[in-house]
């Protein structure tokens, strides 16, 4: 039988060994949500107390598998992205603060009551989040992949979202006439280089590489889209792109070449240029 505190003791010894960076938040997240407690609120008499048995087994099986690389986010079943929260597992992108950039600069532009449409959308944070930080008319999200569009629709019930959602590939003229005009088009695509997924850590391995890979210089995407939707924008409005560090001037560049201006580049928490956005003429 396991007691409370040797099943945190083990929690924290297997993530350290393993080298997992933040071991002791990780290993206090993954009791609470397993077991239920805050072990840091348990009195000594409580953490010596015997553990549910059928639930320790499923925290230890948690743990071995954190140290195995697979993402706590994925283990928990749900993360936090702008103060709403969002289901994730195999198969979806992980929200990150990084994309909240995005929010904010949505947020930012004068159009009112837009109609926004979400590409690439994954999870659906993003457009969810827009649905309840903003004023919009009417937000569409489009998803094209089973494991991603599965969490998209969980997602928008649970924030009680009234967001449209369209299943279709973003590269596919056919999604742009279902889709019809707006006013906003905001995308978090793949943009990953090849150089960029041979490096990447074993826990992002886990996540989805549709979700990652924009080609061999990572910007597979920003062409096509840029290309493909900028009609389906009204005179005036505005794409709004996440990108990788460092692809801020190939993507103006791309957006130039479509015949976009008022060209503006946002930098995340860290200070890393994270958002590309640009009016169409």
């Amino acid at each position: 039988m396991v007691t409370f505190r040797k099943a945190y003791e083990y929690a924290l010894s297997a993530l350290e060994t393993a080298g997992i960076e933040n071991s002791r938040n990780e290993s206090m997240w993954l009791f609470e949500h397993f077991f239920g407690r805050d072990f840091r609120m348990m009195t000594d008499t409580e953490r010596d107390t015997t553990a549910d048995e059928e639930k320790s087994t499923e925290f230890i099986s948690a743990v071995k598998k954190r140290t195995e690389g697979e993402p706590l986010q994925y283990l928990l079943g749900e993360w936090e992205f702008y103060g709403y929260p969002f289901l994730v597992g195999e198969g979806v992108l992980i929200p990150r603060q990084d994309t909240e950039t995005i929010i904010e600069v949505v947020k930012s532009l004068e159009i009112p009551t837009p109609k926004i449409v979400d590409l690439c959308s994954g999870s659906g944070c993003i457009a969810i989040t827009l649905s309840k930080e903003t004023d919009a008319a009417r937000i569409t999200a489009v998803e094209k992949y089973d494991g991603a569009m599965k969490y998209l629709e969980r997602n928008v019930k649970l924030n009680n979202s009234d967001i449209a959602v369209v299943r279709g590939d973003v590269l596919d003229a056919d999604t742009v006439s279902a889709v019809g005009g707006c006013d906003i088009i905001v995308c978090n695509p793949p943009y990953l280089t090849q150089r960029d997924m041979e490096e990447l850590q074993d826990e992002v391995k886990r996540e989805p590489e549709t979700a990652l890979f924009g080609g061999n210089d990572g910007l597979d995407f920003y062409r096509k889209i840029t290309a493909l939707w900028k009609d389906s924008l009204s005179d005036g409005g505005y794409m709004v792109y996440e990108i990788g560090a460092g692809q801020e001037n190939d993507v103006a560049q791309i957006f130039r070449e479509n015949g976009f201006d008022d060209i503006e580049f946002t930098q995340d928490l860290c200070k890393i240029i994270r958002v590309v956005s640009a009016r169409k003429k």
